[in-house]
């Protein structure tokens, strides 16, 4: 028997396999094929492979079944960046009001966490909420690339900080240093939990 020959047949069982059997996982495919044929597990990844680029068989990872309230979802890793944003933003709020100007060294951890919580967070924060991460392949089309996200956020940023600076100018507490960094955070917080909400909408 020739090795094209061999090669075909390995190819029909793989996919008589994966029809009738339906494995959840390559490796139960593997396991299954190597009790059947007793060909070697690389030869069989091989053809497993091709026959994925071919379109003949179709591997998805397993889906993780999803948190059934918001509560348990924020307790997975996927809200991370929601509860890193929270503590960089109340930690910078802190700063910014309690180290003075003239504390050295403390005052450029004060510089740079104040950088990235004017120039970042309340873009990103409204970015996110805007154009939720959203994995799925039905909803690919309306996510964001990686590049295009930071572009926004950066933008966003610099439209919406002067904005509040503006709307405080016609308040009674005026542009001082606390009523900016404690409207910045309110903001923040605002468009971190609207994102993190319509991300948990979108995966249910």
């Amino acid at each position: 028997m020739g090795k094209s020959q061999k090669e075909d047949e390995l190819n029909q069982t793989i996919i008589r396999v994966t029809q009738e059997k339906k494995p959840t996982s390559v490796e139960q495919l593997v396991n299954l094929l190597k009790e059947q044929t007793g060909v070697p597990e690389q030869k069989i990844m091989n053809q497993i492979i091709m026959l994925q680029s071919q379109g003949k068989i179709t591997l998805k990872e397993p889906t993780m079944p999803q948190p059934q309230t918001l509560l348990l979802y924020l307790k997975t890793k996927e809200t991370c960046w929601y509860w890193i944003t929270l503590t960089v933003a109340v930690a910078t709020s802190v700063v910014a009001l309690i180290v003075p100007e003239g504390a050295q060294p403390l005052v450029y951890v004060r510089y740079f966490l104040g950088t990235i919580f004017v120039l970042w967070l309340p873009g990103y924060c409204f970015t996110r909420a805007l154009f939720p991460v959203t994995p799925q392949l039905e909803q690919a089309s309306k996510s964001l690339d990686q590049i295009e996200r930071t572009a926004l956020s950066l933008g966003m940023s610099l439209a919406l900080v002067p904005l509040v600076g503006l709307l405080l100018n016609y308040t009674p507490w005026g542009i001082r240093l606390a009523p900016i960094v404690l409207s910045l955070l309110l903001l923040t917080v605002i468009f971190a939990s609207a994102a993190v909400i319509r991300e948990y909408k979108a995966k249910k």
